[in-house]
Order: C-alpha cells, then sequence, then structure tokens
C-alpha cells in the first residue's frame, strides 16, 4: 500500500530497475484481434518450452531486481491487425507477422538463444524485409501517443505501468497542482473530446469545477458503437492504467469522489482488463480514501452496457448506469449540471481520457506542436474495408485522407482504385477523391459535410455500391433508434423502405428528393444528436454519388453489380450447347429450352442465385 508521494516514487524506480533486469522481452500481441487468431496459445506454448529448456524467464517484474532474465508479456494491441498474430521482440525491437503454434520452437532456439532473426516471420513487402517494427510503412507514418504502450508494455501489469512513468503525472496533479491550474493545463492544451463531438475537454472541467454539489461524477463513455470503431477497445485493453490515471485527474480537477466506466458488454476483455487495473490501483492505494494522504479519495465503478447504440449519447448513457432504460433526454439541463444521478458530472471518452496524462506530465505547450492549433494532439483510427492494411492507428490531427489511405494503410487492395471512406459510423458522413488533401480534424471535416466521429474509416474501392453503402448504415441506424422520438423513429424507417425499394430496382422518379427532404427533418427536429446525424450518410452519399442513385432508379441496373435484386444472369447462345446442366441446377425452373440447343432464362422467375453459372460447363452462363 503507497502512502506517501515518496513510496509511489520508490516503487516506480523499482520496477524501472526489475525491468532493465528483463535483457530480452517477448511481446504477444493480447489484443482481441490476435488472441482470436491464437496469441494466447503462441504465449502459452513459448512459456512451456523455456521451462523445458531451463532458460530463466518471468511473466512478471520482480519485487526485488534480480539476475537478467527473458520477460514473457501479454501486450495490448499492436495494431497491425491484418498480420496477426504479432510478436515483438526487445530490445531489437523485431516484429514476428501472422506467427504459429509452429514456429515457436523456432523462435526459441534462434531468436531467443542465439539472437537471431527469423526472416520468415518478418513483415516482407515485394524484395523489402522490415526486420523492426518502426522500419514498416504502416508504423513508420504513424505518431503513437495514446497508444505508445500498446505492444510494448504488459497490459495486465501495473508493475509494468509503475516501471514506464506510470501514475507519474497523478502525482504531479495531486502535489504540485491546483485543481484550477489542471483545469488550466486541459483547456490551454486544447484537447477536445476524441468522442467525435470534438467539445473542449477543459471547458466541460470547468463548468463542472464550478458546480456547488458536494456530489459529483466522472463518467468515462467506452460504449463505442459504431461498426468498424474498436479504438476505446484497444485501450482499455492495451493500456488501462492510463486510462484510469486520466479519470483520477479529472475527478481531482473537478471535485469528484466517484468514477463510473459504461463498457459494452461485447468487450469481456476490456471489461476483465479493467475489472484487473481498477483491482491493483486499489491494492496500491492509488484509489480508494486519502490517496497517498492528501486527502483526495476516488473510486471507479464498472458498468457493462447491453449493446445499444443510442447509450453512446450522454443522457441515455448516465440513464442506463442509474439502471432505467437508455434513452436521451431533452437538454438543457446538460451533463455538467445534472447528469448522472442529477448531479454535476464529467463525461468523456476513453481515448480523451487517455491524453490527460500526457498533457499534464509534459505540458500544454508540448501538446501543441502536435496537430493544428484548432485540434492539437493525435487521433486514433480504425482502418478498416477494402485496404491493403487494416488496423489500429493513431495519427495527428490535420494528417491528410491520403496520407492515411495510401502510407499508413498501403493503398487498395489488389490494385483497385479508391472510391470513398465512410468516417465517423453511421453517424458521419462520405469523403471522396476529391477530399484526399482534407486534413482530418474536427473543423475540416465539418466544413466538408463529415465528422470524425469516434475514429472508425471505413475504406471503399471502386467496385462498392454507394446506394448499398446508405442503406446499410440507415439499416444500423434505423435498428439502433431508441423510438422516443418521432422524426427518428418514423423517419429513418421511412428512409430504409425508400432505400431498400431502390436497390430491388423499384425506385421511383422522386425517390431523391425525398430522401433529402425526410433527411432534413429529421436533422432539424430529432431530440438527440444520433438522431440529428442520422441521415448523413445518405445525403453525402446523394452529394457526391447521385448518378448511382439516378441509374438504380431510371435504368434498374446496379454499376457495381452489387443490388442482388438488380442483377441479371443471362445466357450465351453462341457458347451455349443445350447440355440441359443449367436446368437441372435451377431451383425456380426460370431455364428453358430444347436440347443441344441454346437455351433461355425467364427474367420475371430468376431469383438470381447464380446456381446455373456454377453448373455451365461452358461458360456459356454470365452474369
Amino acid at each position: 500500500m503507497l502512502k506517501t508521494r515518496e513510496d509511489l516514487q520508490k516503487i516506480r524506480s523499482k520496477y524501472a530497475s526489475s525491468l532493465k533486469a528483463q535483457t530480452t522481452k517477448i511481446l504477444v500481441c493480447a489484443g482481441t484481434g490476435c488472441v482470436s487468431s491464437g496469441a494466447f496459445e503462441i504465449y502459452n506454448r513459448l512459456t512451456e518450452l523455456m521451462q523445458e529448456r531451463d532458460i530463466p524467464s518471468s511473466v512478471e517484474l520482480a519485487d526485488e531486481p534480480h539476475d537478467e532474465t527473458v520477460g514473457m508479456k501479454k501486450s495490448g494491441c499492436h495494431g497491425f491487425c491484418e498480420m496477426g498474430p504479432l510478436l515483438r521482440i526487445d530490445p531489437q525491437g523485431w516484429l514476428y507477422t501472422k506467427v504459429q503454434l509452429s514456429d515457436c520452437e523456432e523462435i526459441i532456439e534462434k531468436t531467443i538463444r542465439n539472437g537471431e532473426h527469423i526472416k520468415r516471420l518478418a513483415y516482407q513487402k515485394g524484395n523489402a524485409v522490415c526486420k523492426k517494427q518502426d522500419e514498416i510503412p504502416f508504423y513508420k507514418k504513424q505518431t503513437r501517443l495514446v497508444l505508445d504502450h500498446c505492444g510494448h508494455i504488459d497490459a495486465t501489469s501495473i508493475k509494468e505501468y509503475f516501471a514506464n512513468d506510470g501514475y507519474t503525472a497523478l502525482e504531479k496533479a495531486l502535489f504540485d497542482m491546483t485543481a484550477d491550474e489542471i483545469i488550466n493545463e486541459i483547456t490551454e492544451a486544447n484537447l477536445r473530446g476524441r468522442g467525435g463531438g470534438g467539445f473542449p475537454a477543459g471547458r466541460k472541467w470547468a463548468q463542472v469545477n464550478r458546480q456547488k454539489q458536494a456530489q459529483k461524477y466522472v463518467v468515462c463513455n467506452g460504449d463505442e458503437g459504431d461498426p468498424g470503431a474498436f479504438m476505446d477497445r484497444s485501450i482499455m485493453e492495451g493500456d488501462p492504467h492510463r486510462m484510469l490515471e486520466g479519470m483520477m485527474i479529472a475527478g481531482l480537477a473537478c471535485g469528484a469522489s466517484e468514477g463510473y466506466i459504461y463498457v459494452r458488454a461485447e468487450y469481456p476483455m476490456a471489461v476483465s482488463r479493467l475489472k484487473m487495473a481498477i483491482e491493483q490501483a486499489t491494492e496500491h492505494g492509488l484509489l480508494g480514501n486519502n490517496i497517498l494522504g492528501t486527502g483526495f479519495s476516488f473510486h471507479i465503478h464498472i458498468n457493462r452496457g447491453a449493446g445499444a447504440f443510442v447509450c453512446g449519447e450522454g443522457s441515455a448513457l448516465t440513464a442506463s448506469i442509474e439502471g432505467k432504460r437508455g434513452m436521451p433526454r431533452v437538454k438543457p439541463p446538460r451533463t455538467v449540471e445534472q447528469g448522472l444521478f442529477d448531479k454535476p458530472t464529467v463525461l468523456n471518452n476513453v481515448e480523451t481520457y487517455a491524453n490527460v496524462p500526457l498533457i499534464i506530465l509534459n505540458s500544454a505547450k508540448w501538446y501543441k506542436t502536435i496537430g493544428p492549433e484548432n485540434s492539437p494532439g493525435t487521433k486514433a483510427f480504425a482502418l478498416t474495408g477494402n485496404i491493403e492494411n487494416t488496423g489500429l492507428i493513431e495519427v495527428p490531427m490535420g494528417t491528410t485522407l491520403k496520407e492515411v489511405i495510401f502510407d499508413v494503410g498501403g493503398g487498395m487492395r489488389d490494385g483497385k482504385e479508391f472510391k470513398a471512406v465512410q468516417i465517423g459510423g453511421p453517424s458521419g458522413g462520405c469523403l471522396t477523391k476529391e477530399h484526399l488533401d482534407l486534413p482530418l480534424d474536427f473543423d475540416s471535416l465539418k466544413k466538408a459535410g463529415a465528422m470524425i466521429g469516434s475514429g472508425g474509416l471505413v475504406v471503399m474501392d471502386e467496385n462498392t455500391c454507394m446506394v448499398e453503402v446508405a442503406r446499410f448504415f440507415m439499416n444500423f441506424t434505423q435498428n439502433e433508434s431508441c423510438g422516443k422520438c418521432v422524426p427518428c423513429r418514423e423517419g429513418t424507417k421511412r428512409m430504409l423502405a425508400i432505400l431498400e425499394r431502390i436497390v430491388e430496382g423499384k425506385g421511383e422518379a422522386g425517390d431523391i428528393d425525398l430522401l433529402l427532404e425526410l433527411a432534413d427533418t429529421i436533422s432539424a427536429t430529432a431530440l438527440c444528436g444520433l438522431g440529428k446525424s442520422a441521415a448523413y450518410p445518405v445525403v453525402s452519399t446523394i452529394k457526391h454519388f447521385r448518378e448511382e442513385y439516378e441509374v438504380h432508379i431510371f435504368d434498374k441496373h446496379c454499376p457495381t453489380g452489387n443490388c442482388q435484386k438488380l442483377k441479371m444472369i443471362t445466357i450465351d447462345p453462341a457458347l451455349c450447347k443445350g447440355c440441359t446442366k443449367c436446368t437441372k441446377s435451377c431451383p425456380v425452373n426460370a431455364i428453358s429450352g430444347k436440347v443441344k440447343e441454346p437455351f433461355t432464362i425467364d427474367q420475371t422467375k430468376c431469383i438470381k442465385c447464380g446456381a446455373c453459372i456454377t453448373a455451365c460447363p461452358f461458360n456459356a452462363i454470365k452474369e
């Protein structure tokens, strides 16, 4: 139990020395992506092999520095999910990709015992072999601050966090700063909420600090419901103590003694790592009453959400924590005045809190040297879709879309042409070729009719149907509508019905105008921010790809061939031998003809299943 500032400083120094005693470190990625590919089995096998070969190793830092050992660690997400399972060897900085159980013995014998690099496990592109992680283009273009520890320290160990200057920012805030000085530092840094809204965190903290009520709360939004987004999950899994430290500093600044983390139940590993981190911090006296003898008390609780997208909205989230149905309420009063249990509440997301220790430790002046003045710092993005390198990335705010897609992401998969990117999930908008030089920051994206959102980037190539993309996101939004207000409940249902009609080839002349009219009504009258932004994907795809809508409606044709109901399967009479194999495979008897003569397909019966295409031995049937 740490009781004084000196105790905290001593324990950091002790574990830093123990970390140095681990001359070799094996960091097996224990993020959700790599775990699903067998990372835990690889970790266990490597541990077994070292025990069998009597190689001195340790899975945890020693309480007292001792002889040199090999450190076995379950790290957070390395980010390069496309190449998992991943394994990093330090201090060399080697990154092994797509590691399998069968590789473990070779890793122990060659790398751990003899210090040899295994070329076939390294990342290779063309003739280039990247031995070190920072040589890989995916990483070279990044600036990893919030994600710095992810992939570099044991995500399950508070000792490792201590050894890497953990809780130094909390120490500084507790002993060297007043509440006003903390708030001024966050305000001066211009830290804007990473949950999507971009509201200045310092201003929010100041508003809560001014409230006179004795009881206040700090709430962390870890709900992260956007399709394709996993930034917050990776921070909670890979560096939970940094997020907790940020929440503690927020509590100190605002006069709050209780904190709540609202995290999706679909994130079991994040929940487990957070529980472990809270227990470890409590055992060491960094959570609880009279922290380090300062009189400051702070407790953190975890609430698991049931997966409702609407609970990502602040008032719905706090209602859910209170045990009520997660539904937004009318504002004012705002959360800073009447939030959780009707008390003043600071509500930020995971990434926002993870930035706080960096700012307190390094200063607002340092933070503002990264990114543009209006949106300083970095932003984590989940890069997914038809792109060469998918995964978790972190780049300075203001990095262009082109740099993210072509430098970090490696360009489009299979040499396809870039078409668009959906940014910010179902509440975001669509960006196209004309936006490739657009800086990714809050204000620039807002001017372009899009938003950063939580940071999901779904990249689409030339073969993507934008009408179907709009239908997909509208289907998601309509299903997730809480139903409290009529514009969102009924408006999204009506828009979805129109989009479904269009992709089925039943669109009508006035559908595009009707979609835009409905979008305007919903945006202007919906109760919460999620409802107001529900129509963004439809509006932006109409704006940039109106001709695709028109082709679907007037020509009854999908230019990309993705809309199943608009496909047409035909038989080339010049190639058809009349063998009858297609008729036997058709489940709806849509094919007819005479033996040894060309057959035909009745388009009114055809369900476009493609069974006849597979059955034809002469490649006479085409889609």
